[in-house]
């Protein structure tokens, strides 16, 4: 069996017990994902329990203590990543809907971890951008427009220390982008992303299958 021929095709009952032989039932992240679920369709915006718990990890493993995270919908990959931080940690959050972050805010309470986290409800290029110069992060995720991607990849790669982590959601948008017939604006965005990192010689990256596609970036 060749190196390209070593995945899975994933079936529900199979993703089931992956998630089941993880570390992925956190009451209070259930609680959350309950929540989000009942808002309907929307609800898909949210990151999956494999993935929360993946990131985690690795901010835990790099001893990340400044963060940040673009697009934060209803709050549950920053509370996994808050969770992550030491106890002086911070995680900038940058987002648009206040609508939504009220439920992030009252999860990140009960969870213990409002403490470590700004947010910030502005456009969050607007927000990268009023950062002092000798701001850094260790840890970074991206899950927002996609059409401003790229702007948040450059504006928090120059930010990033090195060896820090930047996480980048959606990067396979339900495999839309190795359709070459799709040409909308997210998907073009997102294509035009991968290309573009898969040949940027400032970092190492690998892009997993996990949920709705994920890119790990290190900076050099």
């Amino acid at each position: 069996m060749g190196s390209s021929d070593k995945f899975l095709h994933m079936t529900q009952q199979l993703a089931d017990y992956m998630v089941a032989h993880g570390h992925n039932h956190d009451p209070i992240l259930r609680d959350l994902a309950t929540e989000t679920r009942n808002l309907g369709r929307i609800a898909g915006m949210q990151i999956s329990p494999e993935q929360g718990t993946l990131m985690g990890l690795l901010a835990a493993a790099i001893g990340a203590k400044s963060a940040v995270e673009v697009g934060v919908f209803t709050g549950y990959s920053a509370l996994a990543v808050a969770r992550a931080l030491p106890s002086d940690g911070k995680l900038l959050c940058c987002d648009v809907n206040e609508q939504w972050t009220a439920i992030a805010r009252r999860y990140w309470e009960r969870a213990g971890v409002a403490n470590k986290i700004t947010l910030k409800l502005a456009p969050a290029a607007e927000t990268l951008r009023a950062l002092p110069a000798s701001y850094t992060f260790d840890f970074a995720f991206i899950d927002a427009d996609k059409s401003n991607y790229k702007i948040y990849y450059e504006e928090i790669l120059k930010r990033l220390r090195p060896n820090g982590l930047i996480l980048i959601d959606n990067v396979l948008w339900s495999g839309q982008v190795i359709d070459s017939g799709d040409q909308t604006e997210d998907t073009v965005a997102i294509r035009e992303l991968n290309d573009f990192i898969a040949k940027d010689t400032r970092v190492e990256a690998v892009m997993i299958a996990v949920a709705d596609g994920l890119t790990v970036v290190r900076k050099k």
